[in-house]
């Protein structure tokens, strides 16, 4: 399977200490299948940091997960949004917390990105205006593309670079 990854550089080597923490699934390397939503991150990315070149990173996925422990997440659901929630807290303390990825205890997390419009969603229910029983009726009917997040050492052995292209 070929994977994806917007960027201002070419990321041959990955080194997960450089990744962003308090993301969707956590700290870690986030990739998606679809070519165009990378395209368009790269480019959001190259103009946020004013530095590089917009940069579509190429990989393949050997799509084994026998070896990790993972998590896969089908549809925008409670589950999906409860994980999204505690990794993006910056306060979240539970890191025992099943549904959470503060301490990188999934090597491997695929599902769907919480993108702005979703953020609000999300917000709105953080704010306790939207009931969690009305979150997934809210999230149903959103378009919303897939991210694969690695997050260990023996995840990323499971992807092999094959080229960046400069947008």
């Amino acid at each position: 399977m070929i994977l994806f990854h917007g960027s201002n550089v070419e990321v041959s080597n990955i080194d997960l200490s450089k990744c962003g923490k308090y993301k969707d699934f956590g700290q870690g390397f986030y990739l998606t299948s679809l070519k165009q939503q990378a395209i368009e991150w790269a480019k959001k990315i190259t103009k946020r940091l004013v530095i590089g070149k917009a940069t579509l990173n190429m990989y393949e996925f050997d799509n084994e997960l026998s070896n990790l422990n993972h998590k896969i997440f089908t549809e925008p659901n409670e589950e999906w949004a409860t994980f999204i929630i505690n990794n993006r807290n910056r306060d979240f303390t539970n890191h025992n917390d099943e549904l959470s990825n503060h301490d990188n205890k999934y090597d491997f997390v695929h599902g769907l990105v919480a993108n702005d419009d979703i953020s609000a969603i999300l917000e709105t229910f953080l704010l306790g205006i939207l009931p969690m029983s009305e979150l997934s009726k809210a999230l149903i009917y959103k378009k919303l593309n897939d991210q694969y997040s690695f997050h260990s050492v023996k995840a990323l052995s499971h992807l092999k670079f094959l080229r960046s292209e400069i947008l």
